[in-house]
């Protein structure tokens, strides 16, 4: 008898894995290039409120496709169905390739990294061997430790993985709530950057940014800010294993990405309730809430901060593994991947697509490319973003009668909207930070010979 999907996931353990992939180690942490693009503390805040509507926007609007297509593979359905195999390939592609691979080895490095402040000999240089150009430093062993210990856990059932989910997921989210209370009710500065003159004066370099200047300089900010904000389409992957997937799906995506944005936003208003910018934008190596945990904790905040940032990245780890594998499945399924990834095991999972991805993420840790190959895919998954919102209008028109038990909110002005920003979002990374854009465009295309080889394959 052929293995199903088990459908053991309700609407708070939906809600965890888009909450608990979204949040890693970046809240912490990129606030700081943020801090040095827009040049004032206000136009901070903004960038993260803006990087919260589109998100919640996106969320919002994904909502539909996800009530329509209550299948594996989320993102790589919609795609597939609005525009064409084609583009749901290039996605799914893409996504194996870096955009899911190459975060899960950034998280679990950043776990890593964290654990080295706790023990000094996990670190990125101390080498205990090398293979050639491939060293294998403690940090980068702890990091390919952490991405087997959870892919293996993650082949035990969805219902291991649901439970390691919960528990990291709520743990973080209260560690956050928590330090974000204490520092804005215990923690304020009368030097800190909310009491500055030049709130929404931007000055970049001792020069005021002009109107444009400043336009661009959000737009090119917002990439950091978005990554972090990143993966809270996961559960649409996993919507095979989820109870009630028309409702429940879309109601994870807008409740958990409105949690994550709200707590994102007070973490900026609680840096910048106890810091003054300069200390934001030269926070050492860029660890802004380190900076604002010292004022509570004092020489105690690098090992508090380091505890909490294991936690979080630990959970976003695990939802990051549990979600991906079900979209190479999808891939499978339709002859466009390896066809053991499109199998379940007994218990109901896709184990040879969550092996398959724990191994290239693997090699991507060793690789130490990660970094850079995220940096590049921001463009690409934005571009897929538009590309999948605009689905609802292509939909709308191919499947007029189809049932739409949840309706894009706003449609079609909302979601409109946010095809038009995303675009210009995309142009000014286009424009003003060609070397991280043209990559990724690159790194999708790899994916058209890919394809047609397995099109031939199927044929």
């Amino acid at each position: 008898m052929q293995a199903k999907f088990v459908r053991g996931l309700g609407l708070f353990d939906s809600t965890m894995i888009v909450a608990g992939s979204m949040i890693g180690s970046g809240i912490f942490i990129v606030s700081a290039d943020i801090a040095r693009q827009v040049g004032a503390p206000g136009w901070l805040l903004m960038v993260w409120i803006l990087t919260g509507v589109l998100t919640v926007v996106a969320a919002l609007s994904y909502g539909e496709l996800a009530a329509l297509f209550p299948h594996a593979g989320g993102q790589y359905v919609y795609l597939r169905e609005a525009h064409g195999p084609l583009s749901g390939f290039l996605y799914g592609w893409t996504l194996f390739l870096v955009i899911q691979t190459g975060t899960i080895a950034a998280v679990a490095v950043a776990f890593a990294k964290f654990l080295g402040v706790l023990t000094p000999a996990i670190s990125a240089t101390n080498t205990l061997f090398a293979i050639g150009p491939v060293s294998f430093s403690t940090q980068r062993l702890v990091g390919i430790a952490i991405i087997a210990l959870l892919t293996f856990s993650n082949t035990r059932g969805i219902k291991t993985g649901k439970i390691v989910q919960n528990i990291f997921t709520a743990t973080k989210i209260g560690a956050l709530a928590l330090l974000i209370l204490l520092v804005l009710f215990s923690g304020r500065n009368e030097n800190a950057a909310i009491h500055s003159a030049d709130f929404w004066t931007p000055i970049v370099d001792g020069t005021q940014l002009s109107t444009l200047a400043l336009m661009i300089a959000l737009g090119t900010a917002m990439v950091g800010s978005l990554f972090s904000a990143d993966a809270w389409n996961n559960i649409g992957f996993a919507a095979a294993e989820v109870k009630d997937p028309h409702r429940t799906v879309a109601r994870a995506m807008a409740y958990g990405t409105i949690l994550v944005i709200t707590l994102y936003v007070l973490a900026n208003v609680s840096y910048i309730s106890v810091l003054p910018l300069e200390t934001i934008q030269h926070a050492p190596e860029d660890r802004v809430g380190t900076a604002a945990a010292h004022v509570i904790f004092g020489e105690n905040a690098a090992v508090i901060m380091a505890i909490a940032i294991m936690i979080s990245t630990f959970g976003c780890t695990n939802g990051l593994i549990l979600a991906g594998a079900r979209v190479y499945y999808a891939m499978a399924q339709n002859g466009l991947f390896f066809k053991k990834a499109g199998e379940l095991n007994e218990r109901g999972v896709p184990a040879n697509g969550l092996i398959l991805q724990g191994i290239w993420a693997a090699l991507l840790t060793l690789s130490g490319t990660y970094g850079n190959l995220l940096d590049y895919v921001i463009f690409a998954a934005l571009l897929f973003y538009a590309l999948t919102v605009a689905g609802i209008f292509v939909l709308r028109r191919k499947r007029p009668d189809a049932e739409r038990p949840y309706k894009a909110w706003g449609y079609p002005v909302i979601p409109a909207l946010y095809i038009i920003f995303a675009t210009l979002i995309m142009i000014d990374l286009l424009i003003y930070k060609p070397a991280y854009t043209w990559p990724g465009l690159l790194i999708v295309l790899t994916g058209l010979p890919v394809y047609f080889l397995w099109r031939r394959k199927q044929a």
